[in-house]
């Protein structure tokens, strides 16, 4: 094998891996969005959508693990007592392991809370495995 078909194929595999993050950097962009629209309108059912099959939620400072199921019936609860008017994605990134988070402000006609999603890669999916309302 000669120099120039190394270098084709470590180009190859070199584009191949940065197409392979960039993919998975768009996948953590989406679950980021698609979970922003599901919070902005109140719905604890698409909410759960991206919850993992075990989900951490704080509410006013008391955390507790849920199944899927029932974090989902405590979303409806808590969008049911504060609507949304609104909700934005204030910061995003990735910890120091890489995995993504957000950092919100929902706002009802009641309260002003700081949201925290944190996001892990579950079976090749990215699901929300903790999420935080906490008052400002």
């Amino acid at each position: 094998m000669n120099n120039i078909t190394k270098h084709i194929i470590v180009l190859g595999l070199a584009f191949t891996l940065v197409g392979i993050l960039s993919l998975e950097g768009l996948a953590q962009g989406d679950i980021i969005n698609d979970v922003k629209e599901a919070i902005k309108t109140g719905s604890s059912k698409e909410t759960a959508k991206f919850f993992n099959q075990n989900v951490d939620v704080t509410l006013d400072g008391e955390m507790q693990s849920y199944s899927k199921t029932q974090a989902e019936f405590v979303m409806k609860d808590f969008f049911k007592n504060n609507p949304p008017t609104s909700f934005t994605i204030v910061h995003q990134g990735a910890s120091k392991g890489g995995l993504p988070y957000a950092i919100g402000q929902y706002i009802s006609n009641k309260q002003t809370y700081r949201v925290w999603v944190r996001i892990k890669n579950s079976d090749g999916k990215y699901l929300i495995h903790e999420i935080s309302f906490i008052k400002e």
